[in-house]
């Protein structure tokens, strides 16, 4: 039991280096598409809680709070990606032309 269990915290360490070690590869102007796939993968985090707490019966309350748990997280992440992205996109859009405005204070 311990064995699998020092084998997934070293997958897990692991891969957290991994991608540490890719993200920061990734150049300024590719950060807005990773962030989309990154929402899209939080997405299937969001579909596999809500079918793992349909698909279990009589769950526990304590598998029923880290669903829980892992719902709202997952959710979360993905609306506060698409607003980040969508201000990231904001700022390529072309600012509106401001009006002049004479002596008189007419437009």
């Amino acid at each position: 039991m311990y064995t699998s269990l020092l084998a997934n915290i070293a997958i897990l360490v692991l891969s957290g280096f991994v991608g540490f070690a890719v993200i920061s590869k990734v150049p300024n102007t590719l950060h807005t598409p990773l962030m989309s796939g990154t929402n899209a993968i939080h997405g299937i985090v969001v579909l596999g809680a809500l079918v793992v707490l349909g698909k279990v019966h009589d769950p526990s309350i304590g598998l029923q709070i880290i669903l829980f748990v892992a719902l709202v997280f997952g959710t979360v992440n993905v609306v506060g990606g698409f607003v980040v992205t969508d201000r990231m996109l904001a700022m390529f859009k072309p600012k509106p032309a401001a009006k002049a405005v004479t002596k008189d204070g007419d437009q």
